[in-house]
């Protein structure tokens, strides 16, 4: 019998809602929020979680370093923990980037979909600076 193969958006959506009701609006707001941003941010699921991406043209790369990730949530009971893998690179914004991180990686944390909305502008700004310094 031949498998479906679903999309990235597919997984997603599907992840989402198996999620625990309380929290699936802020986790689609985040991702309405993100997918938004820019037209070459794509999502997928890594690490069990939603993730966002960048899909345009990129030079050449180290596959472990990570260069394509934007943030990946990590979702909690009591917060969704955002994982920028390169956030290092954004200079603004340290008003909700957290961390530093030997990696390289930065940190938002949000307690609800009341918070995500609150910091939208400057999650969006920290993206849009973190898409200028891709290296295509």
């Amino acid at each position: 019998m031949p498998t479906t193969k679903y999309t990235n958006n597919e997984q997603v959506t599907a992840h989402i809602a198996k999620l625990p009701k309380n929290i699936q609006p802020a986790v689609t707001y985040l991702r309405e929020l993100m997918l938004a941003i820019d037209d070459e941010i794509s999502e997928h699921i890594k690490w069990n979680s939603p993730a966002f991406y960048y899909s345009g043209a990129m030079s050449a790369f180290n596959a472990k370093e990570y260069k394509r990730d934007i943030l990946v949530m990590n979702l909690r009971k009591d917060k969704i923990m955002c994982v920028l893998p390169t956030g290092m690179v954004i200079k603004n914004n340290t008003e909700i980037l957290e961390g530093n991180y030997t990696d390289g990686r930065r940190i938002i944390y949000f307690r609800d979909l009341d918070d995500i909305q609150l910091k939208a502008p400057l999650l969006k700004n920290a993206i849009k600076e973190w898409l200028a310094l891709v290296e295509k």
